[in-house]
């Protein structure tokens, strides 16, 4: 069962950063509905090394899966900023075991649209939650989303400015 949460969650996690970049050209052809997030996510520059990650920990195949899922999908630039702060390279100085419960952090059951939010703490597919902020905008933990509402037919993006990392964790790489 936990193998099928990480999968889940890391196709919720491609799926929301494909998502914003196909945002921009959704709304001058139509729907993104019929589009599954493998198709959105691979689609989109911006969100290279998220699927490069969601690759490398052998999630990608959930991106194919019916869902629903909501993904908070981090851009390149802030898998960059995590990558500064680690000490490292990219997603190949990582293993899928560091990888997997960050990206299955960035997942949550169930297609939640941005108007569904609210104040409170929701449980990812890794088991930990995070906290949903509207306060000040819309905030998932300390991560600013900047564009919501990609939707996929199994699911559903939001693209977040920072990697979310599951407390306890230090980017997973401990």
């Amino acid at each position: 069962m936990k193998t099928v949460k990480q999968f889940f969650s890391i196709v919720l996690v491609a799926v929301l950063t494909v998502g914003f970049a196909f945002n921009s050209e959704a709304k001058k052809s139509g729907d993104t509905s019929s589009s599954t997030v493998v198709e959105i996510a691979v689609s989109n520059p911006d969100f290279s090394i998220l699927v490069e990650a969601v690759t490398k920990a052998d999630l990608a195949g959930a991106l194919s899966a019916d869902g629903p899922f909501t993904v908070f999908a981090p851009t390149n630039d802030a898998f960059s900023s995590l990558f500064k702060e680690l000490g490292v390279n990219g997603v190949s100085d990582l293993t899928a075991e560091q990888l997997t419960p960050i990206l299955t952090y960035h997942v949550v059951s169930g297609k939640v649209m941005s108007s569904d939010l609210s104040n409170t703490s929701v449980e990812t597919l890794n088991g930990k939650k995070i906290k949903v902020d509207l306060n000040e905008g819309v905030k998932i933990n300390d991560s600013k989303v900047v564009a919501a509402d990609i939707a996929g037919k199994n699911g559903v993006i939001h693209v977040i400015d920072k990697v979310l990392v599951p407390a306890g964790k230090s980017g997973g790489c401990n």
